[in-house]
């Protein structure tokens, strides 16, 4: 299957390139058909002087794409390439992965204005979702910080139905937030970067939240609610509640049910649950608010130990994610 575009550094990559002087390119997906290997939205960028950072299509047609970038950077204009293994061309550069893909290419500072490429590594920077949306007959180009609702959830880049508007999706890194440094948080942590999340971990309690435990990772020994207002809850952004301790649990449900997080759980019981749901009416918040609350957390697959509970969470955070919870 193809591999989902990761947040890479492209744009920001071509912008230090071109701002150094040696000039950068950027060549991005369009569109895919068959078992093409990288989606729409994968990117890579081309310097002019033969330097190159991410990839379209796994190594098949790069060095293609680098040479047809290179003249871009020459004449100023972009490209609409189609490589495919019903094009003998593109057969001889090595896509014989049995798909077609389609990319454009776009030299900075020309067909792709400076200041608009300034404008999306800035919004890519403060963690604000943008598209990039570009006209493939005309190269009107412009960027949207609203619209575009399904496309920015689903993460996906692609044609839209008039055939000629390409929407790039640039959002923020999935991140995960987990209150509470438990046995359950140290099996979750690394199955969430395995799945692209940026993983940070709450817990004040000092001896669990100990870097040996989690060797690597983010850890904030602030109070949860102090904590998550640090790093800022957002539509890109997964809440856990692991401790069982209302006085930690708490303080940072009420922040994420103020925010926009696209995923809450919290652990615990039926009974457990019923009791949290009781004191979250108490302190005024509305049933539609609490119902956002996926507890006790995680997929009913039969988990038991802490592996099989962190895998049934990290299913229905991607069964939230891409809008496949019921």
């Amino acid at each position: 299957m193809p591999q989902p575009p990761r947040f890479e550094n492209a744009p920001e990559t071509a912008l230090d390139w071109h701002r150094a002087g040696s000039g950068a390119a950027l060549a991005t997906v369009v569109q895919t058909w068959g078992s093409a290997p990288r989606r729409a939205g994968s990117q890579l960028v081309v310097a002019g002087d033969g330097r190159i950072e991410g990839s379209v299509s796994g190594g098949c047609v790069e060095g293609a794409v680098v040479a047809e970038a290179l003249e871009a950077l020459q004449d100023g204009q972009h490209r609409l390439l189609e490589y495919g293994v019903s094009d003998a061309d593109a057969f001889a550069v090595g896509l014989a992965c049995g798909g077609t893909i389609k990319v454009l290419v776009e030299p900075v500072g020309t067909a792709l204005p400076l200041d608009m490429l300034e404008d999306l590594v800035a919004a890519r920077a403060a963690r604000r979702p943008v598209a990039y949306e570009v006209n493939l007959a005309t190269g009107a180009r412009r960027l949207c910080l609203e619209g575009h609702a399904d496309r920015m959830r689903m993460d996906r880049s692609g044609i839209e139905d008039d055939g000629e508007t390409f929407v790039a999706v640039h959002n923020p890194p999935l991140r995960l937030v987990c209150v509470g440094a438990v046995h359950i948080t140290q099996a979750l942590v690394p199955m969430a970067r395995i799945a692209g999340y940026d993983p940070v971990i709450i817990d004040p309690r000092t001896a669990f939240a100990a870097p040996e435990r989690f060797p690597g990772e983010t850890l904030m020994d602030d109070w949860p609610d102090e904590a998550v207002e640090k790093l800022g809850l957002d539509s890109r952004t997964a809440l856990v509640l692991l401790t069982h301790d209302p006085k930690l649990d708490d303080p940072a449900l009420t922040a994420a049910l103020g925010g926009e997080v696209f995923y809450i759980g919290a652990l615990g019981s039926k009974k457990t649950h019923a009791a949290r749901v009781a004191r979250l009416q108490q302190a005024g918040f509305t049933e539609d608010q609490i119902a956002r609350i996926h507890g006790p957390v995680g997929l009913d697959i039969g988990a038991a130990s802490p592996a099989e509970i962190a895998v049934s969470i990290l299913a229905e955070m991607t069964a939230v994610l891409r809008g496949k919870s019921q």
